[in-house]
């Protein structure tokens, strides 16, 4: 198997700097079978701490030190996905992936962007966004880890069938199955100026309080899930419909009078972030159905927001594509 960082020069011995040049694509991988940055970087180090317990004549041995890699960090995290349904089973509340830290400030531009690629392959922009992370955790191990080799980082199905050890037709029914599921939830994304023109309207018309403004960016059977994680207070069930919504936020602000509202990239795509006394409290990722706001999830976690709160706002970790 290659890739496409891997070196061509044929040597069999690389240098460190030839094999930690694959620790980005790998986070981008684990990242988005697992949804989670913290699990996403254990299992990059596993890998890594697997690669240098192996005799050297075994390194030697290796042709494609990237294939090597992949092949290692895919398997682990089957293996945390199938550990990951049980404790999710145990989570306090509703499990959102953890947003990826960004200190970003989006801007409005011009109108008319180009649509998501309507292509069975997604993009790794796409592939990163919280509408598609949340698609992802429906499918089970096999078809998340099947479905992003293939669909997001198009390796063939020969070389998914060696990483999860089944066989092609196997591994091809799998992404099958995985890309009805994305199909079928509609996670394909409007061009971006739209998408932020709502989410602009959608914080002005909040910190305005204004609740008749509000429920008119909101689909009337938007959906709005709150991961606190039983660390912090947040609504443990999901709440419908857009007037119900907005009521809620309304007083949010009206019990929290200090709290900020930023607008920042998250997961790709415009977001806001809530900060009081200068932590960050919560992330607002939107899903935009037309011309309203279908789903907004919001991430209140601290374990999931301490990234967002340090110095530089985190980890120098890759988001998308190159």
């Amino acid at each position: 198997m290659s890739t496409p960082s891997e070196p061509r020069d044929g040597r069999t011995d690389p240098s460190l700097d030839a094999i930690m040049s694959e620790r980005r694509r790998l986070i981008d991988l684990a990242y988005r079978m697992l949804g989670s940055l913290a699990e996403a970087e254990d299992v990059v180090q596993e890998t890594y701490t697997r690669w240098y317990a192996l005799p050297q004549r075994k390194r030697d041995a290796i042709e494609s030190v990237g294939g090597w890699l992949t092949t290692v960090a895919s398997r682990i995290c089957l293996d945390v996905l199938g550990s990951a349904r049980a404790r999710r089973e145990r989570y306090v509340g509703e499990w959102i992936p953890e947003p990826l830290p960004e200190r970003t400030e989006w801007t409005l531009g011009p109108a008319g962007g180009t649509a998501a690629d309507p292509a069975d392959r997604v993009t790794l922009d796409e592939s990163v966004s919280m509408a598609f992370l949340v698609v992802l955790e429906s499918m089970t191990p096999a078809e998340r880890v099947a479905f992003v080799l293939h669909d997001v980082f198009r390796y063939s199905f020969a070389e998914v069938a060696e990483i999860v050890g089944r066989t092609t037709v196997a591994c091809r029914q799998l992404a099958s199955s995985a890309r009805r599921r994305v199909r079928a939830s509609q996670v394909p994304a409007g061009p971006t100026a739209e998408h932020a023109a709502l989410v602009r309207g959608f914080k002005q018309a909040w910190e305005a309080k204004d609740i008749k403004t509000l429920v008119a960016l909101l689909d009337p059977d938007a959906t709005t899930v709150a991961d606190g994680g039983g660390l912090v207070s947040a609504r443990l069930q999901p709440i419908d419909g857009g007037e119900r919504i907005a009521r809620y936020l309304v007083d949010i602000l009206a019990r929290t009078p200090a709290l900020t509202i930023l607008e920042r990239m998250v997961n790709g795509r415009p977001g806001l972030v809530a900060r009081y006394d200068g932590v960050t409290v919560a992330v607002y990722a939107f899903g935009v159905a037309g011309d309203r706001i279908k789903h907004i999830w919001v991430v209140r976690n601290p374990e999931k927001l301490r990234p967002w709160t340090t110095e530089g706002w985190g980890r120098n970790t890759s988001t998308g594509g190159e």
